[in-house]
């Protein structure tokens, strides 16, 4: 079989309780038919609670502390996270994928570094189009501080229309032009991170801003929705349309949680977007390879962003140096062959996997909870497992050792 192209589409800011393929409140008919056609995740987790780091693990396979980025990069240059990005010198996905004869490319989110030292085209990609700070107006394209951050590359460029809109004509455009060869492509969705902008509305940032907020949040959050959700049909439909649907693995998952404010939905989940419960982790996500993946599946194996990196080598025929990745490659589980041997996994150091027990650190104190029998975490059991309870305290501060000394 010719190696396999790779789509991953990130949502951004999407709560586990939004989409009607999870048994939400907001109709995605896209997600829907992709769960139907492929494999539904039910515990899947991003590996930060907010966008930076977690793009930092997905970029690497590794947890984003080791890269560096172990908080949000900060739009205002007055923040000493600003400074932060991912360095040039780690080993990403599309560098990886090169030494494969890939050709990848990003349309959309980056905030991985605003220093031009730090853009996607010193990581390996070979097109961005699209900006590097952690929103934008959807309709201005310019970010929090009102600095106008739109590119193609490393230069800005000027480029009218609705950013979920502009990042899926370019993707399409981009399966339709590299068809004939394997492909990698990364797109990186604003959906439905704030601003509250649907595609009809005004730009409230910028030199023609108004002084706009909805009448009705929780309708444009829907409209955001749909955009989003339209733009997945129409990523899955030009893989179809471009005769390559059995040689293409399409991966969707948030990279979050969805945030406090409603009418964001996280249910039935504890906590939100920025913490250690699993409404700021567990996030939604499907992956769609006509006859390879079964149709109509749902998978409640543990699994987490940085096994993406590692999938994507695996299926490309790349290695990477023994005990290089934290993640572990999911071919096995997507093609029904298996399942993903059992593991840690750690967010922040405040909190841990060990099957199907969490333990999270919430205000020094330690808090364990089975999610097989308790998923809103509700119920704390150290006092009545007291040995587990001190084991995954210990491989916390074994983890946090580990990433500092890398």
């Amino acid at each position: 079989m010719d190696k396999p192209n790779i789509i991953i589409v990130l949502a951004d800011d999407m709560g586990y309780g939004d989409s009607s393929a999870y048994g939400g409140w907001i109709d995605t008919p896209a997600m829907e038919l992709m769960a139907r056609e492929g494999l539904k995740f039910t515990d899947f987790h991003a590996s930060g609670v907010v966008c930076s780091p977690t793009r930092a693990g997905l970029l690497t396979g590794r947890y984003q502390q080791r890269a560096g980025v172990p908080n949000v990069i900060n739009a205002d240059p007055n923040h000493a996270d600003h400074y932060l990005g991912l360095h040039p010198s780690e080993r990403t996905f599309p560098k990886l994928l090169k030494e494969a004869g890939y050709t990848s490319a990003i349309f959309g989110k980056w905030h991985l570094g605003y220093d031009k030292k730090f853009n996607p085209m010193h990581h390996g990609f070979d097109r961005f189009r699209g900006y590097v700070s952690g929103n934008i107006d959807y309709i201005s394209h310019y970010d929090r501080m009102e600095i106008y951050d739109w590119w193609e590359g490393l230069e800005h460029v000027e480029e009218e229309g609705y950013t979920t809109h502009l990042i899926t004509q370019h993707s399409v455009q981009f399966i339709k032009d590299h068809k004939d060869v394997p492909f990698c492509l990364y797109v990186a969705h604003e959906a439905v991170h704030t601003p509250l902008q649907g595609p009809e509305d005004p730009a409230i940032r910028g030199p023609k801003k108004e002084n706009f907020h909805p009448d009705d949040p929780a309708a444009t959050y829907c409209e955001m929705m749909k955009a989003m959700d339209d733009s997945l049909g129409e990523i899955m439909g030009a893989v179809r349309d471009a005769g390559i649907a059995e040689n293409t693995l399409v991966f969707f998952f948030s990279d979050n949680g969805g945030t406090r404010q409603n009418p964001e939905s996280n249910a039935p989940l504890r906590g939100h977007k920025g913490t250690v419960w699993e409404g700021g982790h567990r996030v939604p996500a499907i992956a769609w390879w006509p006859g390879t993946i079964a149709p109509n599946r749902v998978a409640d194996e543990l699994a987490i962003s940085l096994d993406l990196c590692p999938t994507m080598c695996d299926m490309a025929g790349v290695s990477a140096p023994d005990g290089h990745f934290d993640g572990i490659g999911l071919n096995a589980l997507l093609r029904g062959e298996g399942e993903p041997r059992p593991r840690h996994l750690f967010w922040n150091g405040l909190a841990m996997r060990d099957d199907t027990y969490k333990l999270v650190i919430d205000n020094d104190t330690p808090r364990l909870f089975d999610l097989s029998q308790d998923l809103s975490e509700s119920e704390d059991l150290a006092s009545q497992h007291p040995d587990r309870t001190r084991a995954m305290c210990r491989a916390i501060e074994a983890w946090k050792r580990d990433v500092a000394a890398s």
